[in-house]
């Protein structure tokens, strides 16, 4: 029987609506009900060396589900089991500092990816090689550019092998040349790490890599299965 990684038990999460200074003055009540219900009661198993695609319109909860399933958000009832190593990429750059160079933001980036201090500094090449930057590597990364920020955020992230890899909507990082490389290296992860999960618009993509696709809609799962008879039901919502 194939391991489920990865188990999603009737997770709910809500999310405060931006309110007017003057909401303060409200009851309690007034502002439970403005809040923004991001997931509700999401039941997912997902098994070792599965590629799942999740889709579905802006704000239905793709990306808060992925970050759910990494850790970085807790859900306020249900839980979300996971069993491996995880990478996530997306927010190319998270936890980076303007006054440290490239190179030790690299280090910093790998750390925060579950990576040792070794290991950092025996693919450290591999990653200065991938992101192009030259000897900007030894810059402040206050002097980057966005797109040089997300080069070497994408450089480092891909040089982890995890077991588990989830990725948010990151193809196409820079100028079109890097734009394919960038989009060649993240195939290459979902050909080789164990389980992946994509959020992602690009449905010709997730058609031919995926096992399963999930589609969502309001927060919650409208249906898994598929990825060509899934990606029907996405216009079939429209």
């Amino acid at each position: 029987m194939t391991q489920t990684v990865i188990k999603v038990q009737n997770v709910s999460l809500e999310y405060p609506r931006h309110r007017h200074l003057l909401s303060i003055f409200t009851s309690k009540m007034r502002k439970q009900k403005n809040n923004f219900q991001a997931l509700e009661n999401i039941n997912i198993e997902i098994k070792k060396g599965e590629v799942i695609g999740i889709i579905g319109n802006n704000g239905c909860g793709k990306s808060t589900l992925l970050r759910i399933i990494s850790g970085i958000i807790p859900p306020d009832s249900g839980e979300c089991l996971v069993a491996g190593n995880i990478s996530l990429l997306a927010g190319l750059g998270t936890g980076f500092s303007g006054h440290q160079t490239g190179r030790e933001n690299a280090m910093l980036y790998g750390s925060i990816l579950g990576y040792s201090e070794s290991q950092m500094v025996e693919i450290l090449p591999e990653i200065i090689e991938f992101s192009e930057l030259g000897a900007f590597i030894e810059e402040p990364l206050r002097t980057y550019s966005a797109g040089m920020k997300a080069r070497l955020g994408l450089a480092v992230a891909s040089a982890i092998e995890p077991d588990i890899l989830l990725i948010d909507e990151v193809l196409g990082v820079g100028d079109p040349n890097f734009k394919e490389k960038s989009t060649n290296r993240i195939m290459e992860m979902v050909k080789g790490a164990g389980t992946v999960v994509i959020v992602s618009h690009s449905f010709g993509m997730l058609a031919e890599v995926c096992d399963r696709v999930i589609l969502m809609e309001k927060g919650r799962v409208h249906s898994i299965g598929i990825p060509k008879e899934i990606i029907r039901n996405y216009y079939d919502l429209e």
